[in-house]
C-alpha cells in the first residue's frame, strides 16, 4: 500500500529551499539605509510631530515615485481611506462596493462615513474584485434614478467602489473603471498593499479619483504607522490636507477651524523614517520579485499548490507571497498552517470574509462563490525583503 503524501511536510521543505533558512516570520521591515541619520536629524530639530521638513519631503517624493500630482501623508491607511471616501461625497446611508475578501479596514472606513458596505466577489486570477461578475450583479440589482445608481432592494444610493490590490497584485482596474463609468460610481483605490505595483506602467492608486497607501510596519516600506492619499485632483488634495490637519485655517496665531476636521496628519518623525525607506524601495521590490522566483522554483514539483503571480501587463511588488491550495486538499489548510508555524515558518491564512463578521452581517452582497473558495485555500508565506536578496542564494 502506498504511503499517503504528507502535504504539510512537502510544503515546509519547499519553503525552506526557497528562503534558505529553517525559520522565518511572515514579514519584517528592512532598515538598511539612512533611517538612523534621518531620525537623529528629526530629533535634533525638535520637530517630531505634525510639522516638519520630512513630512513635506515625504509627500513630494511619494508623489514623484507614484507619478501622482499630489500625496497627503496621514497617520495610517485606514484614516487615508476614511478621508478619501468622505471628500468624494460618500455620506450616511450610501452604499459602497467593496470586496468581501479584504482587510477589515476597508469596511471600517466605509462605516466611519455612516455608509453601508456592499460586498462583491473576487477574481481567481487577481484576488481582487471581479469586474465581469460585478457588472452582471449591478445590471440585475440596480436602477438609475436622478443619474444615481440605486440598489433596488434597499433603495439606497450606491455611491462608490473601492477596488483593493490584494497582496500587491493589481486588480483588473481598467475593467472596473468601465463598470464605474457605466454605473456612475466614484472609484477610490485601496492600494494599501501595492506601493510599487503598476498596470501598463501606471502606478496603482492613480487610476481612480483617489488612492490610498499604507506604511504599517509589515508593509513593503514602513513609517512605523502611516498612510497616504494620492491623487491627480488638485482640489481634492487641498481638501484632504485641510481636513486631515483639523480643518485649521492658516494664521500666525489664530485657531480658526471652518469645519469638522481630523487630527490625521503624519508626524514628522514617522515621515523621516519613510524618506529613508522610500530611497530603498526599488531594491526592496527587486528582492521581493526575486523571492517569488525562488518560491516558484521550490514549489514547481508540487501539483496541488500554485503561487499567485502578477497579472498580464502588470508589475507586482509581491508584498506577500501567496500560495493557493488545490481544492482537493483545501480541507488540509489548517493542518498546513499548524505544521508550518510549529516548524518555525510563519504562514497565515487570508482574512475572514467581511460579510461573515459580526459588524457587517446583514449588509448587502452579491454571490460570493469565488471569495468563499479562496478563503479556504489561501496561505501567505514568509515574505521579508531580506529573504529575496541575492546573498540569500
Amino acid at each position: 500500500m502506498l504511503k499517503e503524501v504528507d502535504h504539510s511536510q512537502e510544503i515546509i521543505n519547499s519553503i525552506k529551499v526557497a528562503i534558505g533558512t529553517d525559520t522565518a516570520v511572515l514579514h519584517e521591515p528592512r532598515f538598511n539605509g539612512n533611517e538612523w541619520t534621518y531620525l537623529k536629524d528629526c530629533l535634533d530639530s525638535t520637530f517630531v510631530s505634525s510639522v516638519g521638513q520630512y513630512v513635506d519631503r515625504f509627500e513630494k517624493e511619494l508623489a514623484g515615485y507614484t507619478n501622482a500630482a499630489h500625496a497627503v501623508a496621514v497617520v495610517n491607511g485606514t484614516s487615508a481611506l476614511h478621508m478619501a471616501l468622505q471628500i468624494v461625497g460618500v455620506k450616511s446611508n450610501d452604499e459602497v462596493l467593496i470586496p468581501s475578501l479584504t482587510f477589515v479596514a476597508t469596511a471600517n472606513a466605509v462605516r466611519y462615513c455612516g455608509a453601508i458596505p456592499h460586498f462583491v466577489d473576487s477574481d481567481f486570477g487577481t484576488l481582487g474584485i471581479d469586474p465581469v461578475a460585478l457588472r452582471d450583479h449591478l445590471k440585475t440589482t440596480t436602477d438609475f434614478i436622478n443619474n444615481q445608481c440605486i440598489n433596488k432592494q434597499t433603495g439606497r444610493v450606491i455611491r462608490a467602489i473601492v477596488p483593493m490590490h490584494t497582496f500587491g497584485h493589481p486588480v483588473n482596474i481598467n475593467e472596473i473603471l468601465a463598470v464605474a463609468r457605466d454605473f456612475h460610481l466614484v472609484v477610490i483605490e485601496d492600494a494599501a498593499e501595492s506601493l510599487g505595483s503598476t498596470v501598463s506602467g501606471k502606478h496603482t492608486g492613480t487610476f481612480g479619483e483617489l488612492g490610498i497607501i499604507s506604511f504599517n510596519g509589515n508593509k513593503t516600506i514602513t513609517t512605523g504607522g502611516g498612510g497616504a492619499i494620492i491623487t491627480n485632483n488638485t482640489e481634492l488634495a487641498k481638501l484632504a490636507k485641510h481636513l486631515t490637519t483639523t480643518a485649521k485655517l492658516p494664521h500666525r496665531w489664530e485657531y480658526t477651524h471652518d469645519e469638522v476636521g481630523y487630527n490625521y496628519r503624519m508626524p514628522n518623525i514617522n515621515a523621516a523614517l519613510g524618506c529613508a525607506q522610500l530611497e530603498q524601495l526599488p531594491d526592496f521590490i527587486d528582492a521581493k520579485r526575486h523571492l517569488f522566483v525562488k518560491y516558484q522554483s521550490a514549489f514547481a514539483d508540487l501539483p496541488y499548490v500554485r503561487l499567485v503571480s502578477e497579472p498580464v501587463d502588470c508589475h507586482s511588488n509581491y508584498w506577500l507571497q501567496t500560495l493557493i491550495l488545490d481544492e482537493t486538499i483545501a480541507e488540509e489548510r489548517n493542518d498546513i498552517l499548524a505544521a508550518t508555524n510549529e516548524a518555525g515558518l510563519m504562514t497565515r491564512p487570508i482574512w475572514n470574509l467581511l460579510h461573515n463578521l459580526k459588524p457587517f452581517k446583514g449588509c448587502p452582497r452579491m454571490d460570493l462563490s469565488v471569495a468563499i473558495s479562496l478563503e479556504k485555500r489561501l496561505l501567505n508565506l514568509p515574505s521579508s525583503v531580506h529573504l529575496g536578496e541575492e546573498n540569500k542564494l
